[in-house]
This record gives C-alpha cells, structure tokens and sequence, in this order.
C-alpha cells in the first residue's frame, strides 16, 4: 500500500511539475489518504505483533 501512496505522490509531482492543476491535487489527495490508511495499518500491525 505504501508502494501505491508514492506512485500517487510521484504523479502528483509530475503532474504539478507540467501545470495539470486538478490531476495533481487529484493524485496528491489519493497519496495522502494512502498513506494515511498505511500508518493505520503499520500501528495495528505493530500493536498485535507485540501480544503473545
């Protein structure tokens, strides 16, 4: 999942970089929200590998 929020992020770079405005607030959005649910993901995974 964190593969696909830097895709995301990496297009919305380009994208920013060749002046498609609305692609790149698009694509900026759909990284962030990966991410987001990455690190939600990474803690829980975190919390119940810890439990024996």
């Amino acid at each position: 999942m964190l593969s696909w929020a830097i895709t995301f992020l990496i297009i919305a770079i380009i994208a920013a970089v060749l002046g498609f405005g609305g692609i790149a607030g698009a694509a900026a959005g759909i990284a962030k929200i990966l991410f987001i649910i990455f690190l939600v993901l990474f803690i829980v995974a975190l919390i119940r590998g810890r439990r024996t």
